[in-house]
């Protein structure tokens, strides 16, 4: 049965892309791919019979056009792009199309480069007894963002954020999170090309990230971890013997 699916190949490592959509690629008869941020190894696996496109250079219309003339043939379509559809992604515009078209379409969920920039680094995103959200945001740009979610609005929550898409001036996002109440010295990891092989973590603070990104040629590609709490050394409930749950009975 025809039917499109996208796919979430994860930040770059090929083994981070998940089990069902390695397999998507392998049964499909066209495997459309956004090389720009997706590495050939995430489609080395394609059926030697299977149409491979670059979409790195396409418009939406020819995208579509590839999309429509496989899944019109009874075949499976893989389009697949970087970290999960469901952030920062095309998938919309494109889904959009196909059900114009009557054409069945799914969505294959990916690892985010936040997510794999925190198990890169170590981190984590919550705190017992302190910061329990995470918000996923970006800086405006070319794009823009609604006022009320400007970097300086969220970071008055002191809460963990990844901010995408914004290391090309990395000045102005240390100045929209300091005026935004966080401390100079919250601890701030930058995540350069994440599951690459010139992957890099870097660990600093507020006060100093934009010096880091500069030093280290950080203009793209990085994902900028903002992690208040990190100095405490609160334990979670979970594990403790007097915290009773379901499975446990406190020891108490």
């Amino acid at each position: 049965m025809a039917k499109v699916f996208f796919i979430g190949a994860g930040p770059g490592d090929p083994e981070l892309i998940t089990v069902k959509g390695q397999r998507i690629i392998k049964e499909a008869s066209l495997v459309l791919y956004a090389g720009s941020l997706v590495p050939e190894a995430i489609i080395r696996e394609a059926d030697s019979s299977a149409r491979i496109e670059n979409s790195a250079s396409m418009s939406l219309a020819e995208t579509n056009a590839l999309l429509l003339e496989y899944a019109s043939g009874d075949n499976v379509v893989a389009r697949v792009h970087t970290g999960d559809p469901a952030l920062y992604g095309a998938v919309q515009e494109q889904a959009v199309l196909l059900e114009k078209a009557g054409i069945e379409y799914e969505i294959i969920p990916g690892v985010t480069s936040a997510c794999a920039a925190a198990a890169a680094s170590k981190s984590s995103f919550t705190v017992p007894g302190g910061t329990q959200t995470l918000i996923l945001t970006r800086m405006a740009g070319r794009t823009p963002v609604p006022e009320q979610e400007s970097i300086r609005s969220l970071a008055a929550h002191k809460s963990a954020m990844a901010v995408y898409l914004s290391a090309s001036s990395p000045e102005k996002l240390r100045e929209e999170l300091l005026a935004g109440g966080l401390e100079p010295h919250t601890r701030v990891v930058l995540g350069y090309r994440i599951g690459w092989p010139e992957e890099q973590s870097v660990a600093t603070n507020i006060d100093n990230m934009a010096k880091e990104a500069r030093e280290h040629d950080f203009n793209r590609q990085t994902v900028f971890l903002i992690l208040p709490g990190q100095d405490q050394e609160a334990v979670s409930k979970l594990y403790d013997a007097g915290f009773s749950h379901m499975f446990r009975k406190s020891e108490d």
